[in-house]
């Protein structure tokens, strides 16, 4: 495992379980219909996305799919709706296990239901995945669409710091801004009314990281470990800061603590890989 994939295994080990069950997507073609995002970064459209999904259907699953999307009739058309679009994301996630048709459909319910609690599920469901995903312009349509749910989420509920550290997060990872800054300053606002706040820590750490300031994310990370000494996110990437600064000793201290707390013996291979090789 090269050097960029390793720290991606260990940056989105919170939801590793996710991307085991829906894997990723089929390689985006040129001619997918496309979108611009705020900064002006090439976002792919949902119909491309949907219709690349509905390519790797059989037959039979194809048929399912267009009954359930042709199955809404007159009378109650909303509470047909929020039915249809729960089997159909129920189909792609227990039949066929692709994720983006999946969270579409989770959003589009949670759109329709308008409530604070489902519209904020369904943007961390797309929150969590973009941060693994390695293709820009679907991490960027993730990213648009995690942000859109968080912002209907602060309409009804605006004090929720969760939902405000989620929209600055889709700044700082989806790429769909100039800079970065814009999420950021989002979430240390979260951060100035509450320093505890681990979530927020969490996302600094991981923005300091992306922008190469090892100090400042060493220093929200620390803190993170303050707070919860069994982080273990938070312990993988504090080695990692430590060790990207050339400081070999207080990143193989941290790998050790992580040990105990890893359940997946590939990651604990790596990480004690990464132990010998800093002692070297």
């Amino acid at each position: 495992m090269n050097r960029p994939q390793w720290i991606t295994a260990f940056t989105g080990i919170c939801f590793v379980v996710l991307l085991y069950l829906f894997g990723r997507t089929v390689p985006v073609k040129k001619s997918s219909i496309q979108a611009q995002s705020a900064n002006g970064v090439t976002s792919l459209s949902t119909d491309s996305i949907l219709a690349q999904s509905k390519a790797r259907l059989s037959t039979d699953q194809a048929i399912r799919v267009s009954e359930l999307e042709n199955s809404i009739s007159r009378g109650d058309v909303r509470n047909q709706q929020l039915q249809v679009y729960h089997q159909l994301a129920h189909f792609w996630s227990d039949t066929v296990r692709i994720f983006e048709p999946y969270a579409w459909y989770e959003g589009e319910s949670a759109r329709l239901e308008n409530s604070e609690k489902s519209l904020t599920f369904a943007a961390h469901l797309f929150l969590d995945n973009l941060r693994a995903e390695d293709n820009p312009a679907l991490r960027t349509w993730k990213a648009l669409q995690a942000k859109d749910l968080f912002e209907r989420s602060l309409k009804i509920n605006p004090r929720n710091d969760s939902s405000q550290v989620g929209l600055g997060a889709c700044y700082i990872f989806g790429n769909i801004s100039e800079t970065p800054m814009e999420g950021i300053l989002k979430i240390r606002e979260v951060v100035e009314r509450d320093s505890t706040n681990v979530y927020a820590q969490m996302m600094l750490g991981n923005g300091s990281m992306l922008s190469g300031q090892y100090d400042k994310a060493i220093i929200r990370f620390e803190t993170v470990l303050r707070l919860q000494p069994a982080n273990l996110e938070a312990m993988l990437i504090l080695a990692e800061a430590y060790e990207r600064k050339g400081e070999k000793q207080p990143a193989i201290q941290w790998y050790q603590k992580s040990l105990p707390l890893i359940k997946m013996d590939e990651v604990r291979k790596e990480v004690e890989n990464r132990i010998n090789e800093l002692k070297k």
